[in-house]
């Protein structure tokens, strides 16, 4: 491509656009919750930008630009809330009998950040006997492929926004220099992806085709009060938080990483109103397979975060689009039953 050509989305308009890179799900119904991880052909750089009040993680500290560990095996988001961080012990354990892993003299230890959702609230059984979050998240690892769905799968299976059901979402783009970004994200937020109306998406002007229905932006003029909220109306308005991953191609060191989670979070206040709250604990991971080397003016980098937004924008819309209703729910989903 040339320098002229226009940002388009990859084949599959997916984070696995990114090369390298493979996504799973799993889900329990009757839990109305599941895990979805993300996992590399190799380790790849990460990092990660917390913007929310309330975050659920494990291991984030480790992606911070002066610490040592060189880079990720896998990410994992999940409901469950601080439950759902064994999730990410079930992909470890796959993934040290796969014989992945940091190495450490003789032995490998896998690294596996997480994070999680509040979704203990939204109708399911959460009566278990035994943590089922390290099954999903060794399931959701097993399912990894290039293929995925989206919806009322994974983390976003039990899901919910302020209107309606959240989901998990994905969106990919190409940069004319051929470097690929992508992000996937499951939305399960205090404030609002719809517009006020119930009819149109925040995220509508950064739509590529009809991926989230080509319902255009909201005709309404002006500042518009919101609704009241049908999340907080089903008891659950404490229990939110939208947790994504932006991911690249391009070789990025672990501060650059940083500053493209940074900049992809313009995507979440754009797609949700409102965002960042005291309840939410939104955050991104950012990861870099390094197959395509930046150029040394820093214009690239600059790029990068501008795609991610748009990306992580398009792919919260997505989520909510594509979701399913299911027996039990407490909100309905955006295209009903």
């Amino acid at each position: 491509m040339t320098d002229d050509t226009p940002m388009r989305p990859g084949a599959r308009n997916l984070i696995t656009d990114v090369a390298g890179l493979r996504v799973g799900n799993a889900e329990d119904r009757r839990l109305k919750s599941g895990a979805t991880v993300l996992v590399g052909d190799a380790p790849f750089t990460a990092s990660v930008a917390v913007m929310g009040g309330a975050p659920g993680t494990r291991e984030t500290d480790l992606l911070a630009p002066d610490k040592t560990a060189p880079g990720a095996d896998a990410l994992v988001l999940s409901g469950g809330s601080a439950f759902g961080l064994a999730a990410a012990q079930g992909v470890m354990d796959a993934l040290a009998e796969a014989g992945r892993g940091f190495q450490v003299l003789s032995a490998r230890v896998p690294i596996v950040p997480a994070a999680i959702l509040f979704d203990l609230l939204n109708g399911g059984d959460k009566a278990w006997g035994e943590n089922p979050y390290p099954a999903l998240g060794r399931a959701a690892l097993g399912a990894a492929c290039a293929d995925f769905s989206l919806g009322s799968v994974g983390a976003g299976t039990g899901a919910q926004t302020a209107q309606v059901k959240g989901g998990l979402g994905s969106a990919s783009l190409m940069l004319p220099s051929g470097v690929t970004v992508g992000a996937l994200v499951a939305v399960n937020p205090m404030g609002c992806v719809t517009t006020p109306s119930g009819r149109h998406f925040w995220a509508a002007p950064y739509e590529i085709g009809d991926e989230f229905g080509g319902l255009g932006p909201d005709p309404a003029r002006g500042l518009q009060p919101l609704p009241p909220s049908k999340k907080l109306a089903a008891m659950a308005a404490l229990g939110n938080t939208t947790i994504g991953i932006v991911a690249t191609d391009a070789a990025l060191d672990k501060g650059q990483c940083h500053r493209m989670a940074v900049a992809a979070h313009d995507g979440i206040g754009r797609a949700i109103q409102p965002a960042h709250s005291p309840m939410d604990g939104d955050l991104i991971f950012a990861a870099a397979t390094g197959a395509r080397a930046l150029d040394a003016t820093g214009m690239e980098l600059a790029a990068l975060g501008h795609a991610g937004a748009i990306c992580m924008a398009r792919a919260i819309a997505r989520a909510v689009w594509e979701a399913t209703p299911e027996p039990g729910d407490t909100l309905p989903a955006f295209r009903g039953g």
